[in-house]
């Protein structure tokens, strides 16, 4: 592997100057989603990503049973791994864990009473970590990708976990904001727990319907 030194990068790619921990920060991040959990992991952990992708489904009927804080660190875990715009990371996700929060939370979710799940994550654009020499539309573009992957990365690893999930993407940004005390732009909320009941997967259209080959 080339020393960093001797690294390559395209213009307004590079990397910030200063002390380089990138490593340490992977391993940090390794120990979290590969941590030994190994009497949980043999139930609830589903290493199959496709088999994973098939159980995904959206619940809106949760248990009141909380979800496990080393669960909840590899969801977090998951987000962080998610591909970003030059690796600036544009996104920041905010963990309510207050109560009065969530419940302010339905009304700015048009009322959907399952945003009071057991575990309520917001994820939010910030468009000013993106240190790209792009246009502001751009950057903020840049930044609801790299919000959205995090949330994806999210709930497929909360599926993993034996949880189910619910994509809120009908809210009121300056409602959440203001609830949450963030002058950043949410893009989404993501509940999650376990669910009362589990679905099977709904049919999809077929695949000659949604791809297009250009030859």
């Amino acid at each position: 592997m080339d020393k960093k030194e001797d690294m390559v990068y395209p213009s307004g790619y590079e990397p910030p100057k200063g002390k380089d921990n990138s490593m340490e920060t992977r391993k940090s991040l390794l120990h979290v989603i590969l941590g030994d959990h190994s009497k949980e992991i043999s139930e609830d952990l589903d290493t199959d990503l496709f088999e994973v992708m098939k159980r995904r489904r959206s619940t809106r009927k949760f248990e009141t049973k909380p979800v496990e804080n080393w669960k909840v660190e590899k969801i977090l875990a998951a987000a962080d791994t998610a591909p970003t715009a030059g690796n600036f990371q544009g996104f920041e996700i905010f963990h309510i864990k207050n109560k009065e929060m969530k419940e302010k939370l339905v009304e700015a979710a048009n009322n959907q009473p399952y945003v009071n799940a057991p575990l309520v994550l917001v994820y939010c654009k910030n468009p000013s970590r993106v240190k790209l020499k792009f246009p502001k539309r751009m950057l903020t573009k840049f930044a609801i990708q790299d919000a959205t992957l995090a949330a994806a990365y999210s709930q497929l690893a909360a599926t993993a976990l034996s949880l189910s999930t619910i994509w809120i993407g009908m809210i009121d940004e300056k409602k959440v904001a203001e609830i949450i005390g963030t002058d950043l732009e949410p893009s989404s909320i993501l509940c999650i727990g376990y669910p009362v009941k589990r679905k099977f997967p709904k049919p999809r259209r077929n695949l000659s319907d949604l791809i297009h080959v250009m030859e």
